[in-house]
């Protein structure tokens, strides 16, 4: 009993010493202790939560000018960054910001870029607000922007928002859009000084994912597959009338799917004030239309034998070969727009790829149906066996009418 008093001044020591160390550590990368050159003060700083930043400041109320100084800590030469605010709302579009990096030729350049879509080259225009002493420096693997903001109509607190990025020579390149830099934004209260965290960025993105997986799921995949197992399925007696349901079944939770992915889409358009990708956009309305129509073309589908059976045959193909078309390019142009990691752009071209693939060998064997039946008929033998011979269509077009006893 008498050795468990030391043995607790030590573990008690051991624990002092170390609550020490952290806070030492932490406190030595607190924003407080930094200090700039030149004997520049700002009294109030905040340490960003991500991506090695920090912001200092100074405030005039009566002016409503904000002096800032925004720091970013362990960055190579060959990489830019960016700290804005956005007036309108919690993202990145809408950003007003102020960017940053060394050129290949050493010398710093910084200058002002309105952020109006996701795929940004960080084009230099004019801000929404007066911006003066704008500059940058780099040095010890540090890259500072200083300037003076007037924010006169952005009241007191704002939504502000930290990137960093790579180069291409002296051009900044998309960053990346996973992790830190998807959370690197939050609100600052200029008078106290505080800096809060938002989600809306990572909320945003993981709608952009969710749209984008849908529409991929169900105007890429399923549609296709569906449209496959009605055109060449329907070849053999032993597959109907199971080929049909197969195909209602891929169609219809292809369109049910496709829809929560074209909501989901209208809603990111609504939350993205001065994003167009009207080219997305626009084959995105016609692919709802055009599936809503063949929808309601099942409800008026004319019977085998009707005499305008095959003028809706026509209308069906046609809408359903356009849909698959159409879905294919606007899916790639998600991917342009989306840039996720080349992985799942390339998973994707291996399902088209396996697709088409089972396509053309499904054809090439119709194609053979057809001829062997046509040659075992004009023999006088029966039909090849187990092939169904349709509506009076042989094999869709391939072959001739199946000849009754």
């Amino acid at each position: 009993m008498g050795g468990g008093r030391p043995l607790t001044l030590k573990l008690t020591l051991s624990l002092s010493l170390n609550t020490c160390f952290l806070l030492s550590s932490s406190y030595g990368q607190n924003c407080a202790k930094h200090s700039f050159p030149n004997n520049r003060v700002f009294k109030t700083c905040s340490d960003l939560p991500v991506l090695n930043s920090f912001l200092h400041f100074n405030y005039d109320t009566s002016s409503s000018k904000l002096e800032i100084a925004y720091r970013h800590s362990g960055i190579g030469s060959s990489r830019w960054v960016a700290w804005a605010i956005n007036p309108t709302s919690t993202g990145m579009v809408g950003s007003q910001a102020l960017v940053a990096y060394q050129q290949t030729n050493g010398t710093m350049r910084v200058y002002t870029s309105p952020i109006t879509q996701y795929q940004t080259q960080l084009q230099e225009g004019e801000l929404s607000f007066n911006v003066s002493d704008l500059s940058a420096s780099y040095e010890n693997d540090e890259i500072i922007i200083f300037a003076t903001l007037g924010l006169s109509n952005n009241g007191t607190m704002l939504n502000q928002v930290w990137q960093e990025g790579g180069l291409n020579g002296n051009i900044p390149q998309m960053h990346v859009t996973s992790g830190a830099n998807v959370q690197s934004m939050g609100t600052l209260n200029l008078v106290s000084g505080e800096a809060g965290t938002s989600n809306g960025g990572g909320s945003k993105l993981k709608k952009r994912n969710i749209h984008g997986v849908l529409n991929t799921v169900s105007w890429g995949i399923l549609m296709p597959m569906g449209a496959i197992i009605a055109r060449y399925l329907k070849v053999f007696k032993s597959a109907d009338p199971a080929w049909f349901y197969l195909h209602v079944l891929c169609q219809f939770s292809a369109y049910v799917v496709g829809v929560a992915g074209w909501g989901t889409g209208l809603k990111l358009g609504s939350e993205s004030v001065g994003i167009q990708f009207d080219a997305h956009r626009t084959i995105g309305i016609i692919l709802f239309s055009l599936g809503t129509l063949q929808v309601f073309a099942l409800l008026v589908r004319p019977k085998p034998e009707h005499k305008y059976r095959l003028y809706w045959n026509i209308y069906h193909h046609l809408v359903g070969y356009t849909v698959i078309i159409l879905s294919v390019i606007n899916i790639f142009k998600g991917f342009d727009i989306l840039e996720p990691e080349k992985k799942w752009k390339h998973a994707y071209i291996g399902v088209i790829v396996a697709l088409a693939s089972s396509a053309v060998l499904l054809e090439a064997y119709t194609w053979f149906v057809a001829i062997r039946r046509k040659r075992s008929e004009s023999e006088g033998k029966l039909p090849y066996g187990g092939v169904n011979g349709g509506e009076g269509n042989g094999v869709y077009g391939h072959g001739v009418r199946t000849q009754q006893a």
